[in-house]
């Protein structure tokens, strides 16, 4: 795990190189060597191109619509598996936590505690995420504004914690599907914190017959362009080697052998707009 906070803000920030930052990783950890390759892979892509890399990795499952699909390895094994990951990689880690009771606990593994879309005005979560001293990264609900996320960043400021992140991940459109509002980046970077787009949740597909979300992760680069040129100062994008194998959200995820060509695009992005 990353030393201090110190260590883990400067990446929150385009202060540096000027670049975004990126939070990507598989949607849940599904293994020890897997979390590995895939962070170490990312990290020489993201060395290369001077972007700050957290890596991402849900150590459990919990918002599944069905009660036989993967939810996760064992939650110790996991976590112990983020810290393995941001020891010898050298990165910052995140996970996302869903109860009160587990931001203690996953907060002894890594860097920055997520909270999910559907529990982002859960008050007790938002608060014991506080407590821990760490990092808070809120997604907004699909159900909400921008500028209603503003009581969740209250929540954690009150709770004396300033090291709050915001992300959105798209809004409800219909019953099965969303669009994404690039209003709500500017409108919650007003609130005076750092900003993110999830690129591959904004584009998942929910509510589908069969019980497993769809996606169209053959506009992952249209949304994450957009996001850059709007002013996003970081990318979530959930990657694996091969999606069509993974046990959670291969969907709507990116292959991970076409995150680096997509990289290279978004930094001449950034740079066009800076």
């Amino acid at each position: 795990m990353i030393d201090s906070l110190a260590n883990v803000l400067p990446h929150f920030r385009n202060t540096n190189s000027g670049q975004f930052f990126l939070m990507a990783g598989p949607c849940v950890i599904e293994g020890e060597d897997m979390a590995l390759r895939i962070a170490e892979k990312v990290k020489h892509m993201t060395d290369k191109l001077q972007i700050p890399y957290i890596f991402k990795g849900s150590y459990r499952k919990a918002n599944r619509s069905r009660l036989d699909s993967f939810t996760g390895i064992g939650d110790e094994t996991a976590l112990r598996i983020l810290q393995k990951v941001g020891r010898e990689i050298g990165v910052p880690t995140v996970t996302d936590i869903h109860e009160s009771e587990e931001a203690a606990l996953a907060a002894e593994y890594v860097d920055v505690l997520q909270i999910p879309a559907f529990l982002c005005r859960q008050t007790d979560l938002l608060v014991a995420a506080a407590k821990t001293g760490k990092v808070v990264n809120v997604k907004k609900g699909q159900f909400l504004s921008g500028e209603s996320m503003q009581f969740a960043v209250d929540k954690i400021r009150q709770s004396g914690n300033e090291h709050v992140i915001l992300t959105d991940r798209g809004n409800s459109f219909g019953y099965s599907d969303l669009v994404v509002d690039f209003r709500n980046l500017p409108a919650m970077r007003s609130f005076g914190v750092p900003v993110v787009m999830d690129v591959t949740h904004s584009l998942q597909r929910p509510n589908q017959s069969s019980g497993v979300t769809g996606g169209q992760p053959a506009l992952i680069e249209t949304i994450a362009k957009a996001a850059i040129a709007v002013g996003a100062d970081g990318l979530f994008i959930e990657t694996h080697p091969t999606p069509a194998t993974a046990k959670s959200d291969g969907a709507n995820m990116l292959a991970l052998d076409q995150l680096e060509a997509l990289l290279i695009k978004l930094t001449r992005v950034r740079e066009a707009v800076r």
